[in-house]
């Protein structure tokens, strides 16, 4: 007999793939379009975001063409809360958080799982790239396209009541099965970058908000080197678009190394500088198979992992590095995985560079 599925359909090829390939497994399955703007664009900019009037509609054509019921629900005042006010609070306390991130945890697979739920479904399926079997989260085999890292948040209990159709199969694949299935979508740019900042401009959206005000950019030694119209501006790791008046003693570039919101300071040094091999984070979210073998972390989406050694302490998580990791800004999720698989998920407060790594788990 087969489930009760809602389909979560954004308007893109992967969603509207996966909702086929639910449908012609023999499940019972509902599309269902999130609104997740008060005010949507008629068309999407390039290829940025994901929430604009012609996304609907592509996704309630795609439905006709699966045969499947469709509904669009409104989420826009749970994004604007839960999403964009949390990433605007987050760059005013000096953090990087990351939108997609919490969009999975508290919209997709919260608010719309509840709702889900409460209708007498009994899954919620997306066009993911990630493999999802027994309720254990592994990569996908596209390593370009992978989203494991941003799914590495959900709880057990979410993941109990997810599908990801598309775990096995790479875009290209995924591409050519939506032409054989009639989709217009086969085509389409995927979205990229934040979606409700559609021009790309994460400062002067921030800027909009939190306004401007200047403050110091300062070496290593405390002295100004130039100037800022925000520190919500920047990030650590961050090396372009710092206007510094003098360049280094060495001639070679500067990076972002701390961000000091309340005295409104930038801190800036050399890339060796950002060197870092212990992350401290919080409290831990313990989604997968307890495996303390073959263990990396990864500390961006889409970016570089590291071998590494982890220990609870002090109501959070301490990570131990293999070799030092650069760019590590709080506010990010650190993923830890046993070969492919997730074992779970923390968000990092602070990084460190620790001359003697003590015991780990």
């Amino acid at each position: 007999m087969g489930l009760r599925v809602l389909a979560a359909m954004s308007g893109g090829v992967d969603s509207a793939v996966a909702a086929a390939r639910i449908a012609e497994a023999g499940h019972d399955v509902t599309g269902v379009h999130l609104a997740l703007s008060a005010n949507p664009q008629s068309h999407r900019t390039g290829a940025r975001g994901c929430c604009t009037i012609e996304d609907s509609r592509d996704a309630r054509r795609a439905a006709d063409v699966i045969g499947i019921p469709f509904y669009i629900w409104d989420m826009a005042e749970r994004f604007q809360r839960d999403v964009i006010e949390d990433f605007v609070a987050e760059y005013a306390a000096g953090r990087t958080p990351n939108p997609c991130l919490r969009c999975n945890e508290k919209i997709k697979f919260a608010a719309v799982l509840d709702r889900a739920l409460a209708l007498g479904f009994d899954a919620v399926a997306t066009g993911h790239h990630a493999r999802l079997a027994d309720g254990v989260l592994s990569r996908s085999p596209d390593q370009g396209k992978d989203q494991s890292y941003v799914l590495g948040v959900l709880t057990r209990e979410q993941l109990a009541h997810a599908i990801f159709p598309l775990g096995d199969s790479t875009k290209a694949e995924v591409r050519a099965e939506a032409a054989r299935r009639g989709l217009t979508v086969a085509d389409k740019p995927d979205s990229h970058d934040i979606c409700f900042i559609a021009d790309g401009d994460t400062r002067g959206f921030l800027a909009d908000r939190l306004g401007s005000a200047k403050g110091p950019i300062v070496d290593e030694e405390g002295a100004v080197v130039g100037s800022h119209q925000g520190a919500h501006g920047f990030t650590v790791g961050q090396r372009k678009g710092l206007r510094i008046d003098r360049p280094a003693p060495d001639g070679r570039p500067r990076y972002v190394l701390s961000i000091e919101p309340v005295s409104n300071t930038v801190k800036v040094g050399p890339r060796s500088a950002l060197e870092v091999t212990t992350i401290h984070c919080g409290p831990p979210v313990w989604n997968g198979p307890d495996r303390r073998d073959d263990l990396t972390v990864q500390l961006r989406a889409h970016g570089e992992v590291y071998g590494c050694r982890f220990a609870e302490a002090a109501g959070g998580l301490r990570i131990d590095l293999d070799r030092p990791a650069t760019g590590v800004a709080a506010g990010q999720a650190a993923v830890l995985y046993s070969g492919d698989t997730v074992i779970g998920s923390a968000t990092i407060r602070s990084a460190s560079r620790s001359a003697s790594r003590g015991e780990a788990g």
